[in-house]
């Protein structure tokens, strides 16, 4: 586990290297607090938190909005960032689909099951198409809000807990003198 944490932040910047690249420089101020770069339990915890939360309710600019986050919540920036990434092209699909199943359970709303055919027309066939997208609406947003909040939560936890019976395991693992 020790290689591993260390391989990941190898692989993560420094506040340096931000500061030094000209397209993140302005951005040197708002990073410059150390509680965004140290890696505590509470800091991390709060930061896969975010990185979760953020990762499932938003399909894009998922890490700007975690980022923006932990600077104002003073988490660890890294996690953050990195947690986002618990969507991606393979878990995309299921996430959702599953956000949306719990958001029709809650709202109580069906979506029809016909799929209307096909039309030759592009413009009928993006009409159709985007009514299609829009039914999904108030059902996916609502599970994709219940999922984020539940599962960004149990991430805090997780972490949190894990973090807390690592170092206590390690701490009985040392030779008392």
């Amino acid at each position: 586990m020790p290689a591993m944490l260390e391989r990941w932040r190898a692989l993560i910047p420094t506040r340096e290297q931000i500061g030094s690249n000209r397209w993140l420089r302005w951005l040197a101020p708002y990073l410059g607090h150390p509680k965004l770069w140290h890696w505590s339990r509470r800091g991390v915890a709060l930061g896969v938190g975010i990185g979760v939360f953020f990762g499932l309710l938003i399909p894009i600019a998922q890490i700007p909005f975690a980022a923006a986050t932990a600077v104002m919540l003073r988490a660890n920036l890294p996690a953050a960032a990195a947690s986002t990434l618990v969507t991606n092209p393979i878990t995309f699909a299921p996430v959702y689909f599953a956000a949306y199943k719990i958001g029709a359970w809650v709202t109580g709303e069906k979506l029809d099951p016909r799929v209307p055919a096909a039309s030759t027309a592009p413009a009928e066939a993006n009409t159709d198409t985007w009514r299609r997208i829009t039914a999904l609406g108030a059902p996916l947003v609502v599970g994709l809000a219940i999922t984020a909040s539940l599962i960004g939560l149990a991430s805090y936890i997780l972490t949190s807990v894990g973090w807390y019976w690592y170092v206590m395991r390690k701490r009985r693992r040392r030779p008392r003198s």
